[in-house]
């Protein structure tokens, strides 16, 4: 068991999502852009090996508008060295990195343009953690997408969209349940059709107006989507912030509830990401909270 947080952290000063407008567009921008990215990413991995936190989510903004035509820049070739030695460092010291494109991103649009458009996000997605040089336990996380008035179409046109997404892709794609339209029982549907894992949300299990087994009960089901070459199954953890609208994450990690929820999953062995909004200090009161549980690894 690994335990990491999303994207940012609290602690350092820098970012490694610095972006800018579209209309200020240049090569040159943007490569020095994702000069000072790549640089913070580094210090971000490096305050967690040292830390004990092994599991980490990439930012999709590392190279601002890789995936629009605006962008001519050869990112790839010019920091392939730098990509190289932060993938070298992540092996290293055995950590786990994911990647989770926003909202926008819908496999199962019916518009052909936003189809189009999230498609070259997903290729850009997996080219980083190609470049990384990471296995195919680096994942891609992404919702089933739009109901679009009609559920079962909507599963439908994810299914046959994912099944002719191109290799790159497709061997790093998950999906996961959400916390108004696509039930973890949905995702387990769309996995009997394609092979593709399934990542337990666990506030958007409970959100979900269609909720109504416990996580303990659901969860064996959804461990078994994973396969070796997926590497352990990872769920989103998180707790309802109490005055925030359904669905919005805690400010900070409520160690009981999340005691209690890598209780009820047991014996299953999980990396567990932290969608709480304080980020690597819930990360590392859930490290304290863990210690003694066999399933939780430390430094190597």
């Amino acid at each position: 068991m690994k335990i990491g947080y999303p994207c940012i952290n609290q602690s350092l000063s820098c970012r490694s999502s610095r972006t800018f407008r579209l209309r200020s567009y240049s090569d040159e921008r943007l490569l020095s852009t994702l000069a000072g990215n790549l640089a913070c990413l580094g210090e971000i991995l490096r305050y967690n090996a040292g830390h004990g936190i092994l599991f980490f989510r990439l930012t999709s903004d590392l190279v601002p508008f890789a995936s629009h035509p605006v962008c001519t820049a050869d990112w790839q070739e010019t920091f392939r060295e730098e990509f190289s030695a932060i993938g070298a460092y992540i092996r290293e010291h055995a950590m786990r990195i994911s990647m989770h494109p926003d909202q926008f991103i819908l496999l199962n649009a019916k518009d052909p343009d936003i189809l189009g458009r999230s498609i070259a996000e997903l290729a850009y997605h997996a080219e980083v953690l190609d470049l990384l040089g990471l296995d195919t336990t680096a994942k891609i996380q992404l919702h089933v997408g739009g109901v679009y008035g009609d559920r079962e179409a909507g599963i439908a046109r994810f299914i046959d969209r994912y099944l002719n997404l191109d290799e790159p892709v497709l061997r790093r794609l998950v999906i996961e349940n959400d916390d108004r339209r696509y039930t973890a029982r949905d995702c387990l549907h769309v996995h009997a059709e394609t092979g593709v894992p399934v990542i337990f949300d666990t506030l958007h299990h409970r959100v979900n107006a269609s909720y109504e087994e416990a996580a303990g009960e659901i969860y064996p089901d959804v461990a078994a989507t994973w396969g070796s070459r997926d590497g352990l199954p990872m769920v989103d953890y998180s707790t309802q912030d109490p005055d925030g609208r359904p669905g919005r994450h805690a400010a900070t990690i409520d160690i009981p509830d999340f005691l209690g929820f890598t209780g009820a999953i047991r014996p299953f062995d999980v990396d567990i990401m932290l969608e709480i909004k304080d980020k690597e200090i819930s990360a590392l009161r859930a490290l304290a909270a863990l210690e003694g549980d066999g399933r939780l690894v430390r430094n190597p």
